[in-house]
């Protein structure tokens, strides 16, 4: 389903039932190595305010830890605009992890410096983060 072209931009919200420990799956989402391993090259650090960078192949963007309650909230700003939060909820010995990207504002705004409208911006990301979340996460957490 693509984002409508006019309005608001909705969020994107992936969850995952990770046959995983909620403390190793917190561990690889509230770690820089942990981070690194299934996201991208980071220097986080898992203090409340703390700023770091995450170094995607468009460049580096700061982030700041906004919310920080180990081992189930964490929510850091991505740049200027969008907020990241990861959720985590023990059950049965596995963890359902569900991130949550917000910040996206009107679908026919343009991002600077890439040009390119919100909305379109929003879809290519959503796809992304279904990889991300659902096999690279997941491989990372069950290996």
């Amino acid at each position: 389903m693509s984002t409508p072209t006019h309005g608001p931009v909705p969020d994107i919200v992936k969850t995952a039932l990770l046959n995983a420990p909620i403390q190793k799956v917190w561990d690889a989402v509230a770690t820089a190595e942990g981070i690194a391993a299934w996201f991208m090259p980071n220097d986080f650090r898992p203090e409340l305010g703390s700023e770091f960078s995450l170094h995607s192949p468009y460049g580096t963007s700061p982030c700041r830890v906004e919310e920080l309650d180990p081992p189930n909230r964490l929510v850091f700003t991505w740049g200027d605009e969008w907020i990241v939060s990861f959720n985590l909820i023990e059950q049965d010995g596995k963890t359902e992890f569900t991130l949550t990207h917000s910040g996206w504002g009107e679908a026919q705004d343009i991002i600077a410096p890439t040009g390119q409208k919100r909305g379109e911006v929003r879809d290519r990301m959503d796809h992304g983060w279904e990889e991300i979340v659902g096999q690279r996460l997941r491989k990372h957490v069950e290996a």
